[in-house]
C-alpha cells in the first residue's frame, strides 16, 4: 500500500486527535519530586504514597492554580538536577533557600523557618560544637548541614566529615558508633529521634533557614504557586498544615504566617 501527501496528513490528524486528551491531561499535571525519608516534611506511607507537611503544602498550592500533583521518588541531590533540566516542576525536601542556591534555582517565598542542630547518642559526652574536636560528623551530601560541617572543619577541628546518600543510613549510623556526631535539620532530627530514643538534638546551630518551593528560575508557574502561597498564609491553611504535622501553632512572625517576598539572587 503507497501513501500519498494526502494519506500522510490524514494519518498525522488522526493520530493528533487520539492523543490530544492524554496530552490536556497531561497539561495539568504539576510534576513534583520528592526525597522519599523526610518526615514530617515528606515521606512514603506503607502503601507507598507521599504523605507529610509539605505534601499537603504543594497539593493544596496546585489545586488553587488547578493543577493535580504527581510526585516522583528522588534522592536530595538528584532533585537539583531534576528541576533546572525540567525533569520535574517543583522540588520539596526541606530545601533551604540559599544565595548559593539562588544562581541557579529559583524558590517561591519561604513557608517554614529552620535551624540546624548537632546530634549524638543520648549518652554521649558530646555537648556542644566545641567537642566536636576529633570527632567524625555525619551529613546528608548534598545538604546545608554539609556546607556548614565542611565550612567550621579546619577551624573547629572536626577528623573526617562523612556524607550519606539518605538520613536514615547518617542516623542508624550515628545510633551504630560509626559517627561521632550528626550535623542537620532540627526538624527533621527530632522527628526522627521520637523513634530513635538513643539520640538527641544536642545543640541547635541558628542559621535561620527557610524552606520554600523550588523550581527552575524561568518556570512559568512560579508566580502563581508563590501568590497560592500568600492566599494560604492570608486565610490559615498553611498554619492549619503546621498545626496537624508539628502539633503546635506556627509562631506568629514566622514564614509559615506572614507573607514573604520572592527570594531574588
Amino acid at each position: 500500500m503507497s501513501f500519498t501527501r494526502r494519506n500522510l496528513l490524514l494519518l498525522a490528524a488522526a493520530i493528533g486527535i487520539a492523543v490530544g486528551p492524554t496530552a490536556a491531561y497531561a497539561a495539568d499535571v504539576l510534576n513534583v519530586g520528592a526525597y522519599p525519608t523526610n518526615p514530617p516534611f515528606e515521606y512514603k506511607n506503607e502503601s507507598g504514597t507521599f504523605e507529610g507537611f509539605e505534601v499537603d503544602i504543594v497539593n493544596e498550592a496546585a489545586k488553587r492554580i488547578g493543577m493535580i500533583t504527581e510526585i516522583a521518588d528522588l534522592g536530595f541531590q538528584a532533585l537539583f538536577a531534576a528541576t533546572t533540566s525540567k525533569r520535574i516542576d517543583v522540588a520539596i525536601s526541606s530545601i533551604t533557600i540559599t544565595p548559593e542556591r539562588l544562581k541557579s534555582q529559583a524558590f517561591t517565598q519561604p513557608y517554614y523557618d529552620s535551624d540546624m542542630g548537632i546530634a549524638a547518642k543520648a549518652d554521649s559526652p558530646i555537648k556542644t560544637e566545641a567537642d566536636l574536636k576529633g570527632k567524625i560528623i555525619g551529613v546528608l551530601s548534598g545538604s546545608t548541614g554539609e556546607a556548614w560541617t565542611k565550612q567550621h572543619q579546619e577551624a573547629d577541628g572536626f577528623s573526617e566529615v562523612k556524607g550519606y546518600d539518605t538520613q536514615q543510613n547518617l542516623l542508624l549510623d550515628l545510633s551504630a558508633g560509626r559517627v561521632d556526631a550528626a550535623v542537620s535539620d532540627v526538624p527533621g532530627l527530632e522527628y526522627s529521634f521520637t523513634r530513635m530514643k538513643d539520640l538527641a538534638v544536642k545543640e541547635r546551630i541558628k542559621t535561620g533557614e527557610q524552606y520554600g518551593l523550588m523550581m527552575a528560575q524561568d518556570h512559568p508557574l512560579l508566580g502563581k504557586l508563590n501568590d497560592a502561597l500568600t492566599a494560604m498564609k492570608k486565610d490559615g491553611t498553611l498554619a492549619a498544615i503546621h498545626k496537624k504535622w508539628f502539633g503546635s501553632d506556627a509562631p506568629a512572625d514566622s514564614s509559615t504566617v506572614k507573607e514573604m517576598p520572592m527570594p531574588k539572587a
